[in-house]
């Protein structure tokens, strides 16, 4: 049967079509005016004092862990429940991940699991904090394997990098005052969690994610994320000395960038002060990006009436774990994640395969970088994580989904 109903699909329109158009002739094809404009927008939407854009979120995550300190030789907490971009920057930066479990319920790190971690399989040593058990993932692809196990680097806890995960944000209320009081830096893999809220005052108040709360959060607007420019990155920081490294990475390290260099009255010769990367975005995809964020409270309002569809349309289904938003979060529902339970009368995988046969899309949960050939070494017991990608899908989600659609997935799910 054809698929009439996909996982996912981008709300685009005339809008973007007319404001890539605009970019192309104005003679800006790459970084320019139009990056800084989606730069200031973006800043202003989520509330942090700079946003730096680049050429997608992996980029991103790699120069923001270079930018708090991550070097070769070090380890950096994280989860293997995460697209496998996540543990690919720790690698990026010659460091290697530490995997974390996850909470069952929300998918995201388990602050009890970090804060074990810390005091059982760490030690402190000249005000740093190192992993004991760096010589038994030092194998493999790992960038520990090759670099010297005596240098000062070698196992130093480099930064804790959390994830969003689906959008959902995790429990930064519990984590930063665990990195705090280890001294270690976060960063916040926020790739899909574009217009998520996070309360740090039991719901008192509400903050959009990449305010930041940690020290940096790295973005995505890959098509499957809410917003998109085709693909492409934001970091968003409050710390000028971050932002001025971004901007040194993603262009060379050089020191003037193109449009200054245009708007400049004088000759301007630039200097390349470090080695850096071309990591720019173009300005073609800022136009796009920037009618996207002209939309997104819109969109995210559709989603949360998708979401509470799914709710109403699914929640008789005894053998169907439902998502839930903790006292802390509002998720912008990026992904609509369901748990297969006891009882099923069917697997997680042949029910996928009976949705697709009636036109219906899915995709797995997310899946467990340690899993893969390149973590394959790592040891550590991640029983929530394993658990949750055998037995979670991804119904279809996005603006333009129907009620009727709705309804037709909830039929099919009951009748498998």
């Amino acid at each position: 049967m054809k698929r009439t109903i996909p996982i996912a699909r981008p709300f685009m329109g005339k809008e973007e079509c007319a404001a890539a158009s605009r970019a192309i002739l104005s003679g800006w094809a790459t970084q320019g005016p139009m990056v800084r404009r989606f730069e200031e927008m973006f800043a202003s939407y989520v509330g942090s004092t700079y946003a730096c854009a680049v050429s997608s979120c992996t980029a991103a995550l790699h120069v923001a862990l270079m930018s708090v300190g991550v070097r070769a030789g070090n380890v950096v907490l994280t989860v293997s429940h995460s697209f496998i971009a996540t543990a690919n920057a720790v690698r990026h930066c010659m460091a290697e991940p530490v995997f974390i479990d996850i909470e069952p319920e929300t998918y995201n790190m388990s602050p009890d699991r970090l804060e074990e971690l810390l005091i059982d399989k760490c030690d402190k040593r000249a005000g740093k904090i190192y992993y004991k058990n760096a010589g038994w993932i030092a194998a493999g692809e790992s960038p520990l394997a090759v670099v010297d196990r005596r240098g000062k680097y070698f196992g130093r806890v480099g930064a804790i990098l959390v994830v969003h995960q689906l959008g959902m944000p995790c429990d930064l209320g519990r984590i930063l005052p665990i990195a705090r009081k280890f001294d270690i830096p976060v960063v916040e893999d926020a790739a899909c969690a574009i217009g998520s809220e996070i309360s740090m005052t039991a719901g008192r108040s509400w903050e959009k994610i990449g305010k930041p709360h940690g020290d940096i959060a790295c973005f995505s607007f890959h098509p499957r994320k809410v917003i998109t420019t085709g693909d492409g990155g934001m970091l968003t920081t409050n710390d000028p000395r971050h932002d001025r490294n971004f901007r040194l990475l993603r262009q060379h390290g050089m020191s003037v960038s193109d449009r200054a260099r245009h708007l400049s009255r004088n000759i301007a010769a630039e200097e390349y002060l470090t080695t850096g990367y071309n990591y720019r975005m173009t300005d073609i995809q800022a136009a796009v990006g920037i009618e996207q964020l002209n939309r997104l409270k819109g969109m995210i309002a559709k989603r949360r009436c998708i979401a509470l569809r799914y709710k109403e349309k699914l929640s008789g289904i005894p053998w169907l774990g439902l998502p839930v938003e903790p006292d802390y979060a509002r998720t912008n529902w990026q992904s609509y994640p369901v748990r297969i339970l006891k009882g099923s009368p069917c697997g997680r995988n042949r029910l996928m395969q009976y949705l697709l046969d009636n036109g219906i899309s899915t995709r797995m949960g997310v899946m467990n970088a340690h899993r893969q050939p390149p973590y394959s070494k790592h040891r550590e017991a991640l029983r929530h994580s394993e658990a949750a990608r055998g037995s979670v899908l991804l119904l279809p989600i996005y603006n333009g989904l129907k009620d009727a659609e709705i309804k037709t997935i909830a039929r099919i799910i009951k009748d498998a």
